[in-house]
């Protein structure tokens, strides 16, 4: 029996304290976010600034940031988040209000605090603050969320005030990722079904009311339902989206040589980045690329199963909201390129160029990570106390 104590001891020295397979995933993404930020983008560079790689110099910079933040990240327990997220959450909600004060517009919509040369979009914030709020709050009151209403009025309320807050700027596609994530979160915790569905009802009549309060909105539906009835008008940018998809094929057309990224398709290096990747790295590029977002959404949600399993509530509620907020948000941003679902301002993640949204979900990467590694550290002193 020592001997094979002795023997299990040393295999589990050898074990990865790390999810490595998650860690290469991640920089594959972010590797092929660069590449084709730097390709897409080189045209609008040198409209607006002269500078043909002026938007790859900033995500070089956002990436260096990303870096150097990720080595702080990493080393923060999963206590310290659960302890700061109603702190997190409270500046979270007071930055969505000052961007309505104060914020800086473009195409509409207030979204963005400008400190200097430096701009930041508070509703990417907000993602993670309030996941961590309802994780904390899940792992305390989970038992009150499945025996009765009220246990439910409390996340909602906040789910509520953080959608009405975005949906003054107006942001509509961070709304719904935040409203179907907190609910699935929920669902996860086990609020009865009757509950569940009351809620799911409550939100689908305001998204319906939402919509049909401002007629570009309808209009909005009406041309993602038939693009090319106005193809150079309402319909114009997801018809240039189709037709990138048509002309990259299998192999792409090669890495720089899309044709609608001459800014024939508007936001070809942030929103409608997958467009100018299918194009240009054709059906192979696009599997490949699809393969890694779900690999990882995939991912994250095992980790928060065995997280939950190991008894660590908040990070395994915490792990299953990133991988539902990951995967629902490729879902939602591949769904608008290709035409399945009306157009949103939506980031693909890793993968589109935009500080905010590159630096909080890679913070999001981190923090899973954080969660594997604290769960197979508590296994590995397990096995040990086991084993003397």
């Amino acid at each position: 029996m020592w001997l094979i104590n002795s023997l299990n001891f040393k295999r589990q020295q050898k074990d990865v304290l790390y999810d490595r397979a998650l860690l290469w995933s991640v920089l594959g993404l972010i590797s092929i976010g660069f590449v084709m930020v730097a390709s897409a983008s080189i045209s609008i560079g040198a409209r607006i600034s002269s500078d043909p790689f002026y938007f790859i110099k900033r995500d070089a910079l956002y990436l260096t940031s990303v870096f150097l933040l990720s080595l702080v990240i990493i080393r923060v327990p999963m206590i310290t988040w659960q302890r700061c997220s109603p702190l997190m959450l409270f500046v979270a909600l007071a930055m969505l209000i000052l961007v309505l004060l104060i914020g800086s517009s473009a195409n509409g919509s207030i979204r963005w605090l400008a400190f200097g040369p430096l701009r930041v979009q508070p509703a990417e914030l907000s993602k993670l603050a309030l996941f961590c709020y309802i994780a904390n709050y899940l792992a305390r009151k989970a038992k009150e969320v499945r025996a009765n209403f009220l246990g439910l009025c409390k996340p909602i309320s906040v789910i509520i005030l953080s959608s009405a807050l975005l949906l003054a700027q107006p942001d509509f596609g961070t709304t719904i990722i935040l409203f179907v994530t907190a609910l699935a979160m929920l669902f996860l915790a086990g609020a009865k079904l009757w509950h569940f569905s009351l809620i799911i009802g409550s939100g689908i009549f305001t998204v319906f009311l939402f919509i049909f309060s401002e007629p570009y909105r309808i209009r909005r539906i009406m041309s993602f339902w038939k693009p090319w009835d106005d193809p150079f008008g309402s319909g114009y940018q997801l018809t240039q989206s189709l037709m990138a998809f048509g002309c990259g094929k299998f192999w792409g057309r090669g890495l720089g040589n899309s044709i609608q990224k001459l800014e024939y398709l508007p936001e070809a290096h942030t929103d409608f980045i997958f467009a100018i990747l299918g194009e240009e790295l054709g059906y192979f590029g696009v599997v490949l690329t699809l393969s890694l977002l779900f690999f990882i959404s995939f991912r994250a949600m095992s980790i928060g199963r065995k997280a939950l399993e190991a008894n660590q509530q908040f990070s395994g509620f915490l792990a299953c909201s990133i991988g539902i907020w990951f995967g629902f948000q490729t879902l939602v941003n591949i769904g608008v390129v290709v035409g399945v679902l009306p157009t949103k301002g939506l980031t693909l993640p890793l993968i589109s160029y935009g500080g905010s949204s590159l630096i909080v979900m890679t913070i999001a990467m981190v923090i899973l990570l954080r969660i594997d590694f604290e769960r197979r550290i508590a296994k590995k002193q397990a096995f040990l106390i086991g084993s003397r």
